[in-house]
């Protein structure tokens, strides 16, 4: 698809010839962000999955595209050979992720009372005691990688419990759904194991949860599913997955950044644990600062539509850059500092509109509780090596530490 035949507006410049205005967004995505905003609001780049995509860039424009009906999440609605994303089979694809109402409004309906403030709520004694036995597992150590050891763990313990998923069958899900979000260039037949796999994880698990219905989320789908017609077959499994994928990926990077971000800002690790009070406040601003989904999912015009003066035809692919956004010095004054007494409200990490991130309340929950945990038990907590070693991992798609090695 070339560039040269899609309309461009007042908003949009055109980019050197041949280069990708997005370059170097894996590796140094604030920065790129900062360029691309002072550039333009609207960019014409390769998207993950190399396919040309539409990449809004500024606080304004992004929050208002996400509430768009204009912008479909219905991968129909795409040009054909557009894009090329991540292809799933209809049993697993079959989600929130891909859809618009009428049918988002009745699946989301289904699930959303199992995440209302209330209900999560009762959860926090659970994932306190989670966290605690994680954390006196490696007090005796000395050291430990926190991702692996802690934030890792904890949110796929706590998704499992409210699930049902048996402890026997936790243990391959976070390579699963590595493969997929960070896929190695290496090894490409990787993500299409780890899609066999879930594939037969979820219909072995379906089948379990039929023949032992138990006191779980999972049960109580099925009920709704098996009782009448609110939820396909392909619903069912779909919303599953999305549930146990999306419930603890998101989660595991945002408790890691966290804590980086503290150990980068010691000034505002200080005064978070002389006042614990803060943490629900300070997690709001670690969602801003440093949150784990960079982009939103991406978006399909149902017509052609103008964002920030940019034409972008119907069915081309759209990108809106929640981490730009974020750090937007129009919306939040010196974006690239943390700032725990910030006024936060406004981010846009858990979305904005009807597609707003129905875990965001397990997600506060689960990250203030890791985060104050882990620095009450520990207050001489430091990076085990120096900071120039923290890796990332490689993907436009998730921004998350592949480690997070640390002195207790």
């Amino acid at each position: 698809m070339a560039t040269t035949r899609t309309p461009r507006g007042p908003g949009n410049q055109d980019e050197p010839a041949g280069q990708d205005p997005a370059e170097g967004l894996v590796d140094d995505p604030y920065a790129v962000c900062a360029r691309l905003r002072d550039t333009a609001p609207v960019h014409r780049i390769a998207g993950a999955d190399g396919s040309p995509a539409w990449l809004v860039t500024r606080y304004d424009d992004v929050r208002e595209a996400l509430a768009n009906p204009l912008l479909s999440l219905d991968k129909s609605r795409a040009l054909p050979g557009g894009y090329r994303g991540l292809t799933l089979p209809p049993a697993l694809d079959a989600n929130l992720l891909n859809m618009d109402p009428p049918d988002h409004t009745r699946i989301r309906g289904l699930v959303g009372r199992a995440f209302t403030r209330r209900r999560v709520e009762a959860l926090r004694a659970p994932v306190r005691r989670t966290a605690d036995a994680l954390l006196d597992a490696v007090e005796p150590l000395g050291r430990a990688d926190l991702v692996a050891a802690y934030a890792a763990p904890l949110p796929i313990t706590v998704i499992c419990d409210l699930l049902g998923v048996p402890d026997g069958s936790r243990r391959d899900f976070r390579e699963w759904t590595d493969a997929l979000l960070a896929p190695d260039p290496a090894h490409p037949e990787k993500a299409k194991q780890a899609v066999v796999a879930m594939l037969g994880f979820f219909t072995g698990l379906l089948a379990d949860k039929r023949s032992s219905p138990a006191d779980d989320l999972l049960s109580d789908l099925i009920a709704v599913r098996d009782a009448g017609d609110r939820l396909s077959e392909d619903e069912l499994m779909s919303l599953a997955f999305l549930i146990l994928f999306a419930g603890y990926e998101n989660t595991v990077h945002l408790i890691g950044n966290a804590v980086l971000a503290l150990l980068d800002h010691p000034e505002q690790l200080a005064a978070l644990r002389a006042d614990p009070a803060r943490l629900p406040a300070a997690v709001e601003e670690f969602q801003r600062y440093d949150g784990p989904a960079p982009l939103a999912i991406r978006r399909f015009p149902v017509r052609d539509i103008t964002i920030a003066g940019v034409t972008v035809p119907a069915g081309e692919t759209v990108l809106l850059s929640i981490g730009s956004a974020n750090r937007d010095p129009g919306r939040f004054p010196d974006p690239d500092r943390l700032d725990l007494d910030r006024a936060t409200a406004g981010h846009v990490t858990l979305g904005h509109g009807i597609h707003h991130c129905v875990g965001g309340p397990l997600a506060r929950l689960e990250t203030e509780i890791a985060v104050g945990a882990l620095i009450e038990r520990f207050p001489r907590l430091a990076l085990a090596v120096p900071r120039d070693e923290i890796r990332w991992r490689p993907s436009i798609r998730s921004r998350g530490l592949l480690e997070l090695p640390v002195i207790l």
